[in-house]
């Protein structure tokens, strides 16, 4: 059985979630619901919970803040938010679990069956400060990738480029390391955005131009240092071979 405790200043939507969980949602018991941070520092230091579900926007100490009351972080967090700014790029960079209100209860239940199963290579606390960092438009050098053993953290420095495979994404390294991650090319492509090394050049590949060792401009085929290919889609091609010029590669 799975402890959790609930923080939000909006009684409507802690009712709605204790509701959803209650009734939904199997070894799950909501040992504690709070208002407001410092009453959510107490019951945690009460009931030692497994999960806690935290609102981000609240009166005098957002969600952010919690984790300055605890020395360690010994409990997973599921965030629970109607701010989408923070939802599209942050959450996703960190991997960490969040839900938007209205919550939906499929995607409850599956926020908590990866909370059930997670086993984590990156703390807790370098995933929080990387999703702080993006969502207050810091820039960052890493991201969380999500494997089936559990989470590290790669520089996108190293990341050569990312190659679909249906729903599921390789991500191949400069030191030929490939790692396969359940997430489509698109987030990856939404994530990345704003990282002028990474260009979406086809549906199935989004490549890193720092490591093109050759273009073949008449097949649209790039070549990489690590011996990958990709392929660039018709119309992508002028905008491709114009960025190349501008980096002052030869076509």
């Amino acid at each position: 059985m799975i402890k959790a405790i609930i923080i939000d200043d909006e009684a409507g939507a802690r009712t709605t979630l204790h509701s959803f969980v209650s009734n939904f949602c199997e070894d799950i018991e909501i040992v504690a619901t709070c208002e407001n941070v410092p009453d959510g520092v107490i019951a945690i230091n009460k009931y030692q919970p497994d999960l806690v579900f935290l609102d981000i926007e609240m009166p005098e100490y957002n969600g952010f803040e919690l984790f300055k009351f605890f020395n360690e972080i010994t409990f997973e967090i599921i965030f629970v938010t109607a701010y989408h700014q923070y939802a599209i790029k942050a959450f996703e960079v960190s991997a960490i679990d969040y839900l938007l209100k209205p919550v939906d209860i499929e995607q409850l239940q599956l926020a908590i069956k990866k909370v059930q199963h997670k086993k984590e290579f990156a703390t807790l606390h370098e995933r929080l400060q990387l999703m702080a960092d993006v969502a207050k438009g810091e820039t960052f050098k890493r991201i969380a990738l999500p494997m089936s053993e559990g989470l590290v953290f790669i520089e996108i420095s190293d990341i050569v480029l990312f190659i679909a495979e249906g729903a599921y994404t390789n991500v191949y390294l400069n030191n030929g390391t490939k790692i396969m991650v359940s997430k489509p090319v698109r987030v990856f492509d939404q994530m990345l955005e704003g990282k002028q090394q990474f260009y979406r050049c086809h549906r199935s590949f989004l490549i890193n131009l720092n490591y093109i060792k050759k273009y073949h401009k008449g097949e649209s085929i790039i070549h990489f240092d690590n011996g990958e290919i990709a392929h660039v889609v018709r119309d992508r091609k002028a905008d491709f071979e114009g960025i190349l010029k501008a980096k002052g590669i030869s076509l």
